[in-house]
């Protein structure tokens, strides 16, 4: 069994032509820099780009298979050299039901299928051309749609306060909202690690996903996980999410849940931190509230132990985390070792210090074991490495 680096979840920012798919999304992030950035710079196996529904998007992807520089392959997947392209969409469903907006992650095998799920979801909102468009169709409705052409469907980012499964405070269960056994794998978010979301019951049966939700080429691979595969192909993914014939993840790197922007509760105008039940400002008088994830789980919490086959989670920094690695040292570092993978994971600290300073050779080797501390983040802001 081969062991591969996934990053699930890219957004597109622009097409081919420039017209605007992901609106907070980087100008820069079109699908061809995104499999060039996340196959040479990244040293990723297979990504997931999402919003591949977008009609010129399917178009740049068809030009690109016609040209030669990317290959379909029979089980799924578009083969860029050794990267393997997931086609994919992130969609937010409300309805009266589901107590939304919530997010949610659709890939699908080839450009075929996604061309038709572009044009079923054409009739069901707004405008096709934009990423995570509201549809409006219920969650069972998109899950039997999904499955229906063969594609994987996962929650997206599930405990953020914004737009997703359980973030609203609202919904209480996966239940409620979709049917339970057409959920492929449940994806986490920045502000939560496995060890969290396996307090929640209901979760045990699933697979979990970190993936980096990128708005831009930096961000891509800040979440990903070494999944266990024959070949990166569709079908091969498919299994893995499953655990089926020995497929499956064999770890997940994500930030430590303090780094991500939602973990702690905060006033939404000053960020100072706030009581689970606080409902205003105790420093600034501010009635707006944004309840961190690690508050939310427990509210949420049946459960006091994770399942025995969940694979290990390790707490990853991104490599635009550390301090005084800018932009141009960080280019610096890749030209030299090949890949942000490889300087996560593979070069000692010593070949590390003929490139850099000691000092930020340190923090990288002090991440890669976990000693690192950090000041936690919320209300939309990072937490930062505190030493």
């Amino acid at each position: 069994m081969n062991h591969y680096y996934v990053d699930l979840h890219i957004h597109i920012g622009r097409t081919w032509t420039g017209k605007p798919v992901k609106i907070t999304g980087a100008k820069s992030l079109t699908f061809t820099n995104i499999i060039e950035h996340a196959r040479h710079e990244k040293g990723l196996n297979m990504v997931g780009i999402i919003d591949s529904h977008s009609p010129e998007v399917i178009l740049e992807m068809e030009s690109l298979v016609t040209n030669g520089d990317i290959v379909e392959h029979p089980d799924g997947g578009l083969f860029f050299g050794d990267l393997t392209v997931i086609p994919g969409s992130e969609l937010e469903i409300y309805d009266e039901q589901c107590n939304g907006p919530i997010h949610v992650l659709c890939y699908f095998p080839t450009i075929k299928v996604m061309r038709e799920f572009s044009n079923w979801l054409s009739g069901h909102l707004k405008n096709v051309q934009l990423s995570s468009q509201r549809t409006y169709v219920t969650g069972l409705n998109l899950q039997s749609k999904v499955k229906a052409l063969g594609g994987i469907f996962i929650p997206a980012h599930v405990f953020t306060p914004y737009k997703s499964l359980y973030g609203k405070g609202v919904n209480r269960s996966l239940t409620e909202v979709f049917d339970p056994d057409m959920i492929d794998a449940i994806e986490l978010g920045l502000s939560s690690n496995s060890m969290m979301a396996d307090q929640i019951k209901e979760l045990h049966q699933y697979t979990f996903v970190t993936n980096s939700d990128a708005h831009s080429l930096a961000k891509i691979a800040r979440e990903y996980q070494v999944v266990k595969m024959v070949e990166p192909t569709f079908k091969e993914l498919k299994k893995a999410l499953k655990r089926e014939e020995g497929r499956g993840i064999a770890a997940n790197y994500g930030l430590d849940p303090l780094l991500g922007k939602y973990h702690k509760t905060v006033c939404a105008e000053c960020l100072q931190p706030a009581g689970e039940e606080d409902q205003i400002c105790l420093q600034c008088g501010h009635k707006h509230i944004v309840k961190g994830v690690a508050d939310r789980i427990l509210e949420l919490k049946t459960a006091n132990t994770s399942p025995t086959n969940r694979p290990p989670y390790v707490h990853q920094v991104p490599l635009e985390f550390v301090p005084g690695l800018g932009p141009k040292l960080l280019e610096k570092l890749v030209n030299h070792f090949g890949s942000e993978m490889a300087i996560l994971h593979k070069v000692p600290g010593e070949a590390l210090k003929e490139v850099v300073l000691p000092k930020i050779a340190d923090l990288i080797i002090k991440a890669r074991e976990g000693k690192i501390n950090f000041a936690a983040g919320g209300g939309g802001k990072y937490g930062k490495i505190a030493d």
